[in-house]
């Protein structure tokens, strides 16, 4: 490998990682609505389907490229295929951050849940079709970084090792933090807020959104602190079926 490809493998894992926390996020947001034991192996068949996704898009670079081709327009507003996908994500993004929101604060928190086997398909199906969207901008930077289809491949697998590894503790920081949790929906809810902009044609630099998601985290972290062995809020979570008995 010459030393510019390792340069771009490098930094285009780096930037692969990055961009794959509002993936890590999402995730372990739908997961912990399922028991605990079936959480671990929900946050990495979701992040393989990233993988997949992403993979999948490269190999239709043509198809890709077609996407950004205007297709109709509405009052002087020109809407591509992939301007309708980061709308369609972002709106979807935007209504389930706000549902879980509405869930963990004012929710009923002893209401029952679906059976376990439609809820795991509606939560896999959420998780599949947010990575489509969010694997558009991922593969769209790695085309733009790398012009090896094979550095480009690698630096998505590093990526998605990386986050394989770290799902798990992010997701039980997460779940043991009730203001971090729903910190983590108000960044999903500025995420959708940012593809609907993008999806109308208004682009917005994402250090900006990276920057002030650090910052709240920052700001967190010191309330953490000074907070000390204070206990927590209990949020609403939605009350499992027990072994044994059937789902009411």
């Amino acid at each position: 490998m010459t030393t510019e490809s390792l340069i771009a493998l490098t930094t285009l894992t780096a930037m692969e990682v990055v961009l794959g926390i509002d993936n890590v996020v999402f995730i372990a947001i739908v997961a912990a609505r399922l028991p605990a034991a079936q959480q671990p192996r929900v946050r990495q068949i979701g992040l393989m389907l990233a993988l997949v996704t992403r993979v999948g898009l490269l190999f239709t670079l043509s198809w890709m490229m077609n996407l950004t081709q205007p297709l109709f327009d509405v009052l002087g507003w020109e809407l591509s295929g992939r301007s309708l996908i980061l709308l369609a994500g972002g709106l979807f993004l935007i209504g389930k951050s706000t549902h879980e929101i509405h869930v963990k604060l004012e929710g009923e928190s002893d209401k029952r849940v679906a059976p376990q086997a439609s809820r795991l398909g509606w939560i896999l199906l959420q998780i599949a079709v947010l990575d489509i969207v969010f694997s558009l901008d991922s593969v769209i930077t790695a085309v733009g970084m790398a012009r090896s289809l094979g550095v480009m491949i690698a630096a998505m697998v590093l990526a998605m090792g990386v986050m394989l590894v770290s799902a798990g503790p992010i997701s039980s920081f997460i779940n043991a933090h009730p203001t971090f949790k729903i910190l983590a929906l108000s960044f999903l809810l500025l995420i959708g807020v940012m593809l609907v902009a993008e999806g109308a044609g208004q682009h917005i630099e994402k250090g900006y959104i990276y920057f002030a998601m650090a910052f709240s985290l920052f700001v967190e972290l010191l309330n953490m602190r000074l907070r000390g062995s204070q206990s927590p809020v209990r949020l609403n979570e939605p009350k499992l079926p027990e072994k044994g008995t059937s789902p009411g």
